[in-house]
């Protein structure tokens, strides 16, 4: 059974979807505080997310790029906002599908199916490049096609958080937050030296891309 969170403050048109869909064994959670909804994504998995973009106290686009900065899980924008900036503005923000209100709740059905099919597909994709490393936490070793590398405490944080996120970029204030070794007064040259000390000793400098003006993404 896929979970999934109904971002949604018309309450009477979540009840209408919940009960549709909840006949295709999705389990539909409502929330339609923003605020709230986020949080509940920290506390529990979910499968899938459908958030309408007009939301009291935050906007959905807000909602969208919080979502996404934490999260890798599809996201379905359900919205009356006909203005195609909206959508375009959305799409970039990481959202996988834009359906247009008002629609036939067998669209919305449709839609879910399609996007939880390619999103398996890429989780695939993800588990074959993430096979080349190796990483073992209790020694604080990475392996890359069988090969130790010799990694400070600091590059080995930052490696091991760039393959949790492989296929992502990763901001240098990411790795701040995320890598316990990094000083938080650390300076973006620092991150730069580090990063590159790492892609000499992966032996291949074209694994780690560099995306300018925010940070790095690995790369199978």
């Amino acid at each position: 059974m896929n979970k999934i969170l109904m971002i949604e403050d018309d309450l009477e048109l979540a009840e209408i979807l919940t009960e549709y869909l909840e006949q295709f064994d999705f389990k539909i959670v409502t929330e339609d505080d923003p605020f709230k909804a986020v949080s509940i994504l920290k506390l529990e998995p979910f499968d899938l997310v459908i958030l309408d973009l007009t939301l009291p106290g935050m906007d959905g686009l807000e909602v969208c790029e919080a979502i996404r900065e934490r999260q890798d899980i599809p996201i379905i924008i359900s919205s009356a906002r006909s203005d195609v900036t909206d959508k375009v503005t959305a799409l970039a923000l990481g959202a996988d599908d834009y359906l247009p209100k008002p629609y036939d709740p067998r669209e919305l059905e449709a839609r879910i199916h399609s996007v939880l099919r390619r999103y398996e597909t890429k989780v695939s994709q993800k588990d074959e490049m993430k096979s080349d490393f190796k990483c073992d936490t209790s020694s604080m070793q990475i392996h890359y096609k069988g090969r130790a590398l010799d990694l400070t405490n600091a590059e080995y944080g930052i490696l091991s958080y760039m393959i949790q996120k492989q296929g992502n970029v990763v901001s240098r204030e990411d790795l701040i937050h995320n890598v316990n070794a990094i000083n938080e007064d650390s300076s973006n040259k620092s991150i730069d030296v580090m990063v590159g000390r790492i892609r000499n000793k992966l032996g291949d400098k074209s694994l780690i891309e560099s995306v300018r003006g925010v940070g790095y993404k690995l790369i199978k």
